[in-house]
């Protein structure tokens, strides 16, 4: 008998086929388009479902999660009066539009709350997604800074749920200029 508090592992009854089923693909302002037609070719290379693509808001709170993936949020200050983040969700998903539409690739968009790797893996879980893709962090000390206190989302998202996880590398690093 299974212990109430074991964490279910990853195992070869627990993947969903590629085939059919969608991907959920993070997404962040300014992000270079290489995350978006990555999931895009695969998706039409395998083929896979939809795609969904979501942007994950740190700064607002999930109030409720539903069924098909999308939450109700709101700011974490909520004297606030943020609508800032209507403007964050309209710019990403015209861009969405501007670079997916004419390729004919199937997706909806998802804007989300709270951790991004606990939002990324409701959402897949709730569309019964069969891999999450996301793009390396930006270049930058402000990045890194951030990545060293708060971890990589792609780390934490391999080590805290079954689905796989695709990295597109966004800048890559020449190892042959590197002193070991």
């Amino acid at each position: 008998m299974r212990d109430a508090h074991t964490v279910p592992q990853p195992s070869l009854d627990r993947i969903t086929p590629p085939g059919g089923h969608p991907f959920v693909v993070g997404v962040v302002p300014d992000q270079a388009s290489l995350v978006a037609l990555t999931a895009a070719r695969w998706a039409a290379d395998l083929p896979v479902g939809k795609l969904y693509f979501a942007f994950v808001d740190t700064s607002r709170i999930t109030i409720e999660e539903h069924t098909d993936g999308s939450v109700r949020h709101a700011a974490l200050d909520p004297d606030s009066g943020d609508d800032e983040w209507l403007r964050r969700r309209d710019a990403l998903e015209s861009g969405l539009h501007a670079l997916l539409d004419p390729i004919g690739t199937d997706w909806e968009f998802r804007y989300l709350a709270g951790a991004p790797d606990r939002a990324l893996t409701h959402l897949a879980r709730a569309v019964d997604a069969s891999a999450i893709v996301v793009g390396t962090r930006a270049p930058g000390v402000a990045a890194t800074t951030r990545e060293f206190i708060e971890g990589s989302v792609a780390a934490r998202l391999a080590h805290h749920q079954h689905r796989p996880v695709l990295i597109v590398p966004l800048a890559v690093t020449d190892w042959s200029n590197r002193i070991a």
